[in-house]
C-alpha cells in the first residue's frame, strides 16, 4: 500500500520565484504568500501573530461556536510560541476540550441512559458525573498502561497494541450486553466503553511509540490522545512520533507552517462554500433527490427517472468528498498553526490515475492509520513466499477488515438502541462496500507492483477519471453512512441504475 505523504503540492524550483504566463503570474504562484519573505517576516512580529490569529479563528467559526473556534486557535499559538510550557499546554488544552465537549454531549448522555431502561430514576443521574468518572478512570489507565509498557516493552499491550485494545473493546461490549448486569453497574461500563472507543486508536500509536529508543515523555503522550486540534474517532497527525518529526525547526520554519494553515483553514470554507452551493442548486433548487429518497423511491416503486438517480448516487458522493476534505483541512489547519507541518488529509483526489492512489488521496490519515495497523503487519508475516499473493492479502486486511473495524466502532453507541444483533445486521452493507473496496484496491496495488503505468496522454487520464470515478460512485451507494436500507435493497437499487430490473 503506498506509503506517499498527501503532499500540499509539487515542489516549486526556487522559494520565492514565480512562473510567468504571457506576462501575468500563475495563480498558484499569487497565493504563494508563504514563499515571499518579507510575509515570513511580518508574520514572526506580534502584529503578525495577532493577524494569524484573527483570520484563522475567523476561519475555524464555521464549524464551531465563535468562542471555542477562538479557544482551539489561541491553544495552538499559545503552544508553538511557548516552548517552556509545550506540554503543559498540550495536556491541558486536549484534556479541557474533551471535557467540554462532554458538557455539550449531556443530554445525548442522558438519552442513551434514558433509553437503556435499567434504572428506575434516570434524572437524578448526573451525566456530567458519570462522564467525569469514566474519563478519569480511562486517563488513569492509559497513563498506567503506557507507563507499563515504556517499562517492560515484552507486554502483550506493548508488542500488539491493537490486538490488546480490541480485546478490551470486546470485553466492555460483552458485559454491557449482559443481563445479569442491571442498574447503575450497567450505566457505569457504558459510559467507560463510551468514552474508550474514541481513544482507541490514538491510544495505539501512543503504545506503539513506546518500543522505540527515543519515546516521547508521558506527558505528551497524554496529550496527544485526541489532541485539540483532532476531536475525532480519527488521528489527524498520527501519533506522538509522527508529529514530533514534523514539527517547525525554526522561527522562519514555524512562520511558514502557520502561514499554511491559515491558508488550509480558509480553504476548508471554500470547499464548505462549494458543498452548500451544490446542494442549494441541485437538491433545492433541480430538486434532485437525496441517496436515501432516491432508494426509497425505487423500493416504493415510484415514477422516476434514471437521470435522477443517476444525479442522487453524483450528489451524494460529491457532498461527501467535500464534507471529508473540509473536516480535514480544518483540523490539519489547526494543528500547523501549533508548529507541526501535517501532510494535508485529502489532495486532488481527481487526479487520481489509478483506484490505490485515490485510496491515498481521498483520506490520508484514515490511510495511514490502515496501513500502519494492519497492512504492515500483515505483509511482514503471511505469504512470504508469494508477493503478489503478500501484496493483494494485505492491502485486503487494511482497506477491508480495518476499514470494517473502524466503521463499527465509530458507531459503537448505537447498540444502545438497535441491540448488538441489530447493529451488525444493518452494517451488512458496509462490509460488502468493504469487501468489493478492498478487492479493487489490492488488485490495483498488485498492477502497480507489476510495472502497470497509466497511460498519462489526454485520452488516458479521462480513461483513468473515468474508471476510477464510476468505481468510486457506484460504491457510494453501500457506504453513504445510513442504515436504513438493506445490502439486497442497495444492489437491487444499484443494479436498476444500469437497466437490471
Amino acid at each position: 500500500m503506498s506509503l506517499q505523504p498527501a503532499a500540499d503540492s509539487p515542489a516549486r524550483a526556487q522559494t520565492g520565484q514565480r512562473r510567468v504566463f504571457f506576462g501575468q503570474a500563475n495563480l498558484r504562484d499569487l497565493l504563494a504568500i508563504d514563499e515571499r519573505p518579507q510575509v515570513v517576516a511580518a508574520a514572526q512580529t506580534w502584529f503578525g501573530q495577532l493577524a494569524i490569529f484573527l483570520v484563522a479563528a475567523l476561519a475555524a467559526c464555521s464549524f464551531e461556536d465563535w468562542w471555542l473556534a477562538g479557544l482551539l486557535v489561541a491553544l495552538a499559538m499559545a503552544y508553538a510560541r511557548l516552548p517552556k510550557y509545550r506540554d503543559w499546554i498540550l495536556l491541558g488544552g486536549t484534556w479541557t476540550a474533551a471535557l467540554l465537549a462532554l458538557c455539550l454531549a449531556q443530554n445525548d448522555i442522558q438519552e442513551n441512559i434514558r433509553q437503556m431502561m435499567v434504572v428506575e430514576n434516570v434524572d437524578a443521574l448526573s451525566p456530567l458525573a458519570l462522564g467525569l468518572l469514566a474519563m478519569a478512570t480511562f486517563f488513569v489507565g492509559a497513563w498506567s498502561v503506557l507507563a507499563m509498557s515504556r517499562r517492560d516493552k515484552t507486554l502483550f499491550v506493548a508488542r500488539r497494541p491493537v490486538l490488546a485494545l480490541l480485546g478490551v473493546e470486546v470485553v466492555l461490549c460483552g458485559l454491557c450486553s449482559l443481563n445479569s448486569i442491571d442498574g447503575l453497574p450497567r450505566v457505569l461500563l457504558w459510559s467507560l466503553l463510551i468514552v474508550f472507543t474514541p481513544y482507541l486508536w490514538f491510544l495505539a500509536y501512543a503504545l506503539a511509540d513506546q518500543r522505540s529508543r527515543d519515546a516521547s515523555p508521558p506527558i505528551f503522550q497524554m496529550g496527544v490522545l485526541r489532541p485539540f486540534w483532532s476531536p475525532t474517532f480519527l488521528p489527524f497527525g498520527k501519533g506522538a512520533t509522527f508529529l514530533r518529526k514534523t514539527f517547525a525547526k525554526s522561527p522562519e520554519d514555524l512562520a511558514v507552517t502557520q502561514i499554511k494553515g491559515v491558508k488550509l483553514l480558509l480553504w476548508a470554507n471554500v470547499l464548505l462554500a462549494m458543498k452548500i452551493v451544490l446542494v442549494g442548486v441541485f437538491h433545492d433548487q433541480l430538486q434532485v433527490p437525496s441517496l436515501a429518497a432516491a432508494q426509497d423511491a425505487f423500493l416504493a416503486q415510484q415514477s422516476q427517472s434514471l437521470a435522477q438517480a443517476w444525479a442522487a448516487v453524483i450528489l451524494s458522493t460529491a457532498t461527501y468528498s467535500l464534507q471529508i476534505a473540509f473536516w480535514g483541512h480544518l483540523f490539519i489547519g489547526i494543528a500547523r498553526l501549533a508548529g507541526f507541518r501535517l501532510p494535508r488529509s485529502t489532495w486532488r483526489p481527481l487526479g487520481s490515475k489509478t483506484l490505490m492512489e485515490y485510496f491515498n488521496r481521498f483520506h490520508y490519515y484514515f490511510k495511514e492509520l490502515l496501513v500502519d495497523f494492519f497492512f504492515v503487519p500483515t505483509f511482514f508475516k503471511m505469504f512470504r513466499g508469494h508477493p503478489h499473493l503478500r501484496l493483494f492479502f494485505a492491502t485486503f486486511m487494511a482497506a477491508g477488515v480495518g476499514n470494517a473495524i473502524w466503521h463499527f466502532l465509530r458507531d459503537i453507541d448505537l447498540i444502545v438502541t438497535m441491540g448488538l444483533g441489530g447493529v451488525l445486521a444493518s452494517f451488512e452493507s458496509y462490509a460488502f462496500y468493504c469487501l468489493v473496496l478492498a478487492t479493487g484496491l489490492g488488485l490495483s496495488q498488485v498492477r502497480m507492483n507489476m510495472g502497470f503505468k497509466p497511460s498519462l496522454s489526454l485520452a488516458g487520464r479521462l480513461r483513468s477519471f473515468l474508471f476510477v470515478w464510476s468505481f468510486v460512485v457506484c460504491l457510494h451507494a453501500f457506504s453513504d453512512g445510513s442504515r436504513s436500507h438493506t445490502l439486497g435493497e442497495r444492489l437491487a437499487f444499484v443494479g436498476s441504475l444500469f437497466g437490471v430490473s
